[in-house]
């Protein structure tokens, strides 16, 4: 396993690129509507990344091992998709969720977020499913600080979400993000505190919990990459990438129009 560490210049680029990502969110924010399809978001956010950003979409051709290349510049997953849903020409519907994720590629620095949207009005269990998956992962957030461990990350959000009643997708995890779009290491949704690699300051990683109303079974479409509830429950996921400082974290796909951040999280330097 090799953790590459930052130093102040790529810690830098690491700023630009999250900021860049979190403000293709906000921009996208008003076009999640009822009768939009997932292909004119699709076409948007290409659009924005761009011409208005002067970045690149990382998802695009994206062909890790064993893969066909990624045909979208971003991932759009609805309902009982959990991740990697490919855009398409069919509408979005009124109480439809969905997560958008996006990675952008400025400088060649990689800035790698989602967030959950929710079409028009929603049922209550969904609402609830993207709130309490966004509050598990801050619960994960607030565990990075240098000298901590991977496994408190992981703890801190399987017991938050079980204890919620929700499951913990395990397949997919986080990860190490930097001049690699997936960088080691590792950055699971489960686990025990005290266990696995040490955090150090200068590690950028995403932490973006994938969390199910029913089991956490999943299945592969025959696309290659849309992945979906096996018992067609509704799955949510959040994703931030974040800095470890000396003295804690410090979230780097922040933006103006960010969802706030939950009254439980204590500012960390």
């Amino acid at each position: 396993m090799t953790i590459t560490i930052k130093d102040a210049a790529g810690i830098a680029g690491m700023r630009v690129a999250g900021r860049l990502a979190a403000e293709l969110l906000d921009y996208l924010a008003p076009f999640v509507k009822p009768g939009v399809t997932t292909n004119e978001l699709d076409r948007l956010a290409d659009a924005y990344t761009t011409q208005v950003q002067g970045a690149i979409s990382a998802p695009l051709n994206y062909a890790p091992g064993g893969h066909n290349p990624y045909p979208k510049a971003i991932c759009t997953s609805i309902n009982h998709q959990v991740c990697h849903g490919i855009p398409n020409d069919k509408p979005l519907k009124k109480g439809d969720i969905v997560n958008v994720d996006v990675t952008v590629i400025k400088d060649g620095w990689h800035g790698d977020s989602s967030r959950m949207y929710m079409v028009g009005d929603v049922s209550v269990a969904a609402r609830r499913l993207c709130n309490l998956t966004y509050d598990a992962m801050w619960k994960g957030i607030r565990q990075v600080r240098e000298g901590a461990f991977l496994g408190d990350i992981g703890h801190a959000i399987q017991t938050f979400a079980e204890g919620q009643g929700l499951s913990v997708v395990r397949e997919f995890c986080g990860h190490g993000i930097g001049r690699k779009f997936h960088e080691d290491p590792q950055v699971l949704h489960y686990g025990r505190p005290g266990t696995l690699d040490r955090l150090v300051a200068g590690m950028t990683i995403t932490i973006e919990p994938m969390l199910n109303i029913g089991r956490r079974d999943i299945k592969e479409m025959g696309d290659g990459w849309t992945i979906v509830t096996k018992d067609r429950s509704l799955s949510a996921q959040w994703e931030h990438t974040v800095l470890v400082t000396p003295t804690g974290y410090e979230v780097l796909t922040l933006s103006a129009n960010s969802p706030p951040i939950p009254a439980f999280v204590t500012p960390s330097a």
